[in-house]
């Protein structure tokens, strides 16, 4: 018998490296699903219910309806374009 379960042989990543690793499962994902013929704007879609309906799931209707207030002014600041600053 072991002293410990596997789940807790390993100590939890830190919330920036679990963004991180969650972020590549995801990107890897997004680019299998691309080779299989899926559509980007279908893909978005599909990824934003499933994101939402998981904070929903967590943090409540009327905390996931604030956070969603702030999108509009971060799309607007570039908070989620990719294009890299050019000199």
């Amino acid at each position: 018998m072991h002293p410990f379960s596997f789940a807790s042989a390993r100590d939890p990543l830190p919330d920036n490296e679990q963004k991180q690793t969650a972020l590549n499962y995801l990107n890897e994902a997004w680019a299998e699903a691309r080779h299989d013929g899926v559509d980007g704007d279908c893909l978005a879609q599909a990824s934003l219910f499933a994101a939402l309906a998981e904070l929903v799931s967590t943090y409540g209707e009327d905390a996931v309806a604030k956070f969603a207030e702030n999108l509009p002014g971060r799309v607007r600041n570039g908070e989620f374009s990719l294009a890299l600053a050019r000199q």
